[in-house]
Parts: structure tokens; C-alpha cells; sequence
């Protein structure tokens, strides 16, 4: 069955991947991140459509969605998956990174739950795109942990306070994206360099997104955590 599904931070990595697997499948894709440019020209190649926005704003969440329902009709999925990752030691004191983590991987996170829930007139499907990083803490990632935990709980909490919305967090390990171009400390930089060496393309995380869409209505795939088979 051809669902709408929404995905943020739609112009690059798992958002990029993720819409080009679920168009494949027969899915419309709404694409929605802040590259406006790469937004269209993805659109254009998928048979999808676009709208500019900016995860942070609870007006342009709003808008996003309103800009969808204007176009289908309906929402049936939204994928949250917009996030940054400048990872720093806490000594360092990077208090605006810390801020903008909680802004986008949170706040971002809350604002779309908050705009499309009203939408859903029949069930409906919220993917959290989060991380391993919400099972395990590591040096440097102390604030991005924390922001990933938190996707876990709140993910949980809807989920418990639905009968007939079916919630899924979708928890990647390395894989290949740009979160790592917004890392500003050298030290954090390297060691994340290191980590990547074995990372998986984005489209596995894609794949496994389209698995938990693709459930009869009645099933609720909870958590998927995909990573590398050589990651510990």
C-alpha cells in the first residue's frame, strides 16, 4: 500500500537515502530540510515533492506538514530524522553546540510529533531516526547521547499513550552521512575519524525504515538498531 510519509533533513544522508529506497517502493515522499536546492533536484529525480524546512521552528514544522496534506491529501508517516552531531569533549565547553544538539535532535524532534499528530485521522506512524548512541555513552559524546536517549524515551512515551499510532525508532550505528562535517574539535574530529572506518551506506537505514512501514497496521515494530557488522 502507497503511503505519504514525510521525512526531515531530507537532502543528504539517511534523509536522502531513506526517501530515494521509499520512492522506489511506491511511496510519496515529502522531503523537507533547510538545502532547498538539493531538496529540488532529489524531488525532481525521485517523482517526489518538497518544502523547505527547518526542524527547530515550530511554524516551519507546521507549515511542512500543511504543505503535504495540501499536496496528498493526507499524512500517513513521519520519518524525524534531521540531526547534527558536533561532538566535543565537556571540558571544552562548546555551550552553543551543546545548545544546537538539543535544539535539533529534541526540540526538532518534539516539533514534528507536534505538528503532525493533529493530521493523523486514522492511526498513522512516527519514525525517530536516533542512534546507538542511545544505548551506549562515549567520550566526547556525553551531550549527543543524551540527545539520543532522550529521542528513545519520547519515542516510548507516545508509543504507550496510543492505541492505534504506531511508533518506531530506528537507531543507526556508523553510518556514512555528513553528521561528522559539524564536528569542530580537533581531538573529536580524529576520533571519530577512526570510528567511521567501517561504516555502512545510508541506504541499509533506508531499508530498514521501509521494513517498519511496511507492517500491517496491527503490528508495531518498536526499535530497529542496524550497524555495522565490524562495529563493537
Amino acid at each position: 500500500m502507497s503511503k505519504v510519509v514525510l521525512i526531515s533533513g531530507a537532502s543528504s544522508g539517511i534523509g536522502e537515502a531513506t526517501a530515494r529506497v521509499l520512492a522506489a517502493a511506491g511511496h510519496q515522499v515529502f522531503l523537507g530540510a533547510r538545502r532547498e536546492d538539493r531538496l529540488a533536484a532529489l524531488a525532481d529525480e525521485i517523482g517526489g515533492a518538497y518544502a523547505p524546512l527547518d526542524v527547530t521552528s515550530r511554524e516551519s514544522f507546521r507549515s511542512f506538514v500543511d504543505a503535504a496534506v495540501e499536496r496528498y491529501g493526507r499524512v500517513d508517516v513521519l520519518v524525524n530524522n534531521a540531526g547534527v552531531m558536533p561532538l566535543s569533549l565537556m571540558s571544552s565547553l562548546k555551550l552553543d553546540e551543546w545548545d544546537r544538539m538539543v535544539d535539533v535532535n529534541i526540540k526538532g524532534v518534539l516539533n514534528g510529533i507536534g505538528a503532525v499528530l493533529p493530521r493523523f485521522t486514522d492511526g498513522g506512524h512516527v519514525v525517530n531516526v536516533a542512534s546507538i548512541a542511545a544505548h551506549m555513552v562515549m567520550p566526547t559524546a556525553a551531550v549527543y547521547c543524551a540527545t539520543k536517549y532522550a529521542v528513545w524515551a519520547l519515542s516510548e512515551g507516545l508509543r504507550q499513550e496510543s492505541e492505534n499510532l504506531r511508533v518506531t525508532v530506528i537507531s543507526p550505528g556508523v553510518t556514512e552521512s555528513e553528521l561528522a562535517d559539524t564536528i569542530t574539535e580537533e581531538f573529536s574530529a580524529s576520533m571519530m575519524e577512526d570510528f567511521r572506518k567501517v561504516a555502512i551506506p545510508a541506504s541499509a537505514i533506508g531499508d530498514a525504515i521501509a521494513y517498519a512501514i511496511s507492517q500491517p497496521e496491527s503490528v508495531d515494530v518498536n526499535e530497529i538498531v542496524v550497524r555495522p557488522v565490524a562495529q563493537r
